[in-house]
């Protein structure tokens, strides 16, 4: 049966924002944009099918951070588990999804944290493989997708009613939305605050929910460790194995492509020492001593 078959469904190519925050994954996980995507375009995602499209123009519309595993968004789309794992790996055969890990360090630890890149643009495994070696030139701005903050704003009206907010009342409140989220706020501790003991009746929302975010701003928090990101590594995305981006074509290792002699052979689960090692060394020998830690 053709792929374009068995990837068929009732949703188009390309969806509205979500009317409901995303659920966001733990911090330093999620979705995480790879760079230099070309301006966002109506045809961004026709080269795929309707399904595989619809949920790449879905994901492309979050911000990063945002929770795209296939048990979260199954909750949100209209497809199960299963249709959405197929899914995803046809968006990594087509170059737009790439899984993986990041080692991020700061003062105490090194530590390895998976993440899920996607690119807007679909990218060739060199692209990936130059991606993984940090060697990406900077990142141009772009139009920014809508902010969790937006985001929340415009489905306030779904939790109360009275609160319905225009696009131009949300976007002059979205900055001191995103104030409560940089001070560690939760998208429920602020419709609690928003939505809790709401007079009645309500004669100008956005006015009131401007007093509530002023008056019920919540104290700064102390501002997590700053990290940095120093090495990166994608995995398989038939049998999850990490391994060197080189060694990926079309995201899978040379095994599941049925070239054993394609990839490094060593321990389950490993990943290849090539490069690593020397790599780990630099980045030990860059942090502060513990004995001159404060």
């Amino acid at each position: 049966m053709a792929a374009s078959q068995l990837s068929a469904a009732p949703c188009a190519p390309h969806v509205s924002p979500p009317t409901l925050p995303h659920p966001m994954a733990n911090p330093g996980y999620g979705k995480r944009s790879a760079p230099s995507h070309l301006p966002r375009a109506d045809r961004d995602f026709a080269h795929l099918p309707p399904r595989e499209a619809s949920i790449a123009a879905y994901i492309d519309q979050l911000p990063d951070g945002a929770d795209i595993s296939v048990k979260t968004m199954a909750k949100v789309l209209p497809y199960g588990q299963c249709a959405l794992r197929t899914a995803l790996n046809r968006l990594q055969d087509a170059g737009h999804l790439r899984r993986g890990s990041e080692c991020v360090a700061n003062d105490e630890v090194l530590l390895w944290v998976t993440r899920t890149f996607f690119s807007r643009t679909a990218r060739d495994d060199e692209w990936w493989a130059a991606f993984t070696r940090g060697d990406m030139p900077p990142e141009r701005r772009q139009h920014p997708t809508r902010s969790r903050a937006f985001v929340l704003l415009a489905a306030l009206g779904r939790t109360a009613p009275a609160l319905t907010l225009s696009a131009a009342d949300c976007a002059a409140l979205e900055p001191q939305v995103t104030v409560w989220f940089e001070r560690g706020a939760t998208e429920a501790e602020l419709l609690h605050a928003l939505t809790d003991g709401l007079p009645t009746p309500i004669h100008h929302a956005a006015a009131l929910v401007r007093r509530r975010l002023t008056d019920k701003m919540p104290p700064e928090r102390a501002a997590p460790t700053q990290q940095r990101t120093v090495l990166r590594t994608l995995e398989c995305g038939e049998c999850r194995a990490p391994g060197p981006a080189e060694a990926l074509i079309g995201g899978r290792c040379g095994p599941c492509r049925g070239n054993p002699a394609d990839t490094p052979t060593g321990p389950a689960g490993t990943v290849p020492s090539t490069g690593v090692r020397s790599r780990m060394s630099e980045v030990r020998a860059a942090m502060t001593p513990r004995s001159e830690r404060r």
